[in-house]
């Protein structure tokens, strides 16, 4: 049995994240850490992650950019040697840093999605990108609800950073169209963000060419397509050495 530590665990993705595992009799809750205390489950949920009774077999970190830095969990895996799947978005280079820096100690399953059609999404993109190549104009739109801060979503960085390294790493990024004026150019992916209602993630690819339009398309019904990729890259992880995780190697194991 594998004991998951959820850190923000009494927010909604928590909340969903601990459903799921209580229906696995392969892993368990051990403990949760939030801020905020709500007891809605069985486990002890704490405000410092030093107020951990036990040692968990590997933390899930989905809360906040700042839970990993502020609130030292990152500090406290690297020191008790526990493995954790970073499963939040939003952070900056410098904290991505920090991230893939401390994959040189503990094992550390890192992505922007944790959905497995949108890590789908991202091989067909790639796919799409070999055939394509540079004969057709690249665009990315990603929407999602009104209350989520960042943007473009990571995952929209995600699929951009893939298809760019099918391009020998030659394309910009460009994110802001309505101050340029001039036609679009050769060596951009165009990346636009829709914030609205309570769209849980929408992302398209657009391949526009020449008197044609291919697009790529995935859509999230709701957040436990994300929660369950969590929790199987949890299961996944606490097998692992130490180093940087990411879907890819998940499903490579299956």
């Amino acid at each position: 049995m594998i004991n998951i530590a959820l850190t923000g665990a009494c927010g909604k993705m928590g909340r969903v994240i601990a459903d799921i595992i209580s229906g696995r009799d392969d892993c368990r809750v051990c403990a949760g850490i939030d801020l905020v205390i709500e007891q809605y489950s069985d486990f002890p949920v704490v405000k410092s992650i030093y107020e951990l009774t036990e040692k968990p077999d590997v933390i899930i970190d989905f809360s906040h950019p700042s839970a990993l830095f502020e609130y030292s969990v990152l500090d406290y895996c690297k020191i008790n040697n526990v493995p954790i799947v970073v499963a939040t978005t939003g952070y900056t280079d410098e904290q991505i840093s920090q991230i893939k820096a401390a994959a040189e100690q503990i094992p550390v399953f890192f992505t922007f999605n944790m959905s497995l059609g949108i890590n789908l999404l991202v091989d067909l993109a790639r796919k799409a990108t070999k055939v394509l190549g540079d004969q057709f104009d690249i665009e990315i739109v990603e929407k999602h609800h009104n209350l989520k801060k960042d943007a473009p979503s990571g995952t929209a960085l995600m699929i951009a950073e893939a298809i760019n390294e099918e391009l020998d790493n030659k394309m910009k990024y460009v994110y802001d169209r309505h101050s340029v004026r001039k036609p679009r150019e050769k060596n951009e992916i165009g990346m636009h963000a829709i914030r609205g209602g309570t769209i849980v993630g929408d992302h398209d690819i657009i391949f526009a060419g020449r008197d044609e339009v291919i697009t790529l398309s995935h859509s999230a019904g709701s957040k436990q397509v994300f929660a369950v990729g969590s929790v199987n890259a949890a299961v996944f992880l606490s097998k692992c050495e130490k180093g940087l995780y990411q879907m890819s190697d998940l499903l490579s194991s299956i």
